[in-house]
């Protein structure tokens, strides 16, 4: 969840892996993070599509790539959650 959206997580992990594996190209191929945008992506999940149209996408999908971090159980991903650390 990021403010009022909600997506589930398994599409977050991809976004997540997504965003990922642009960091992983070779580094003098690599785009900056500042003008990369997972919309780019042709397996970005369909749900992810409307942030696309958002000035604050970019934000939103930073956000949520934290959010699936794989330190953070599933559990504790949730915002709702509370203790777990």
């Amino acid at each position: 969840q990021d403010g009022d959206l909600r997506f589930p997580l398994e599409s977050v992990k991809k976004l997540k892996e997504l965003m990922d594996g642009n960091r992983r190209i070779n580094p003098r191929m690599m785009i900056p993070m500042a003008s990369y945008s997972p919309c780019q992506e042709k397996h970005l999940p369909e749900e992810f599509r409307p942030v696309c149209k958002r000035e604050d996408a970019l934000m939103i999908f930073r956000r949520l790539s934290l959010a699936a971090e794989d330190d953070l159980c599933e559990i504790c991903a949730n915002a709702a959650c509370a203790g777990c650390f």
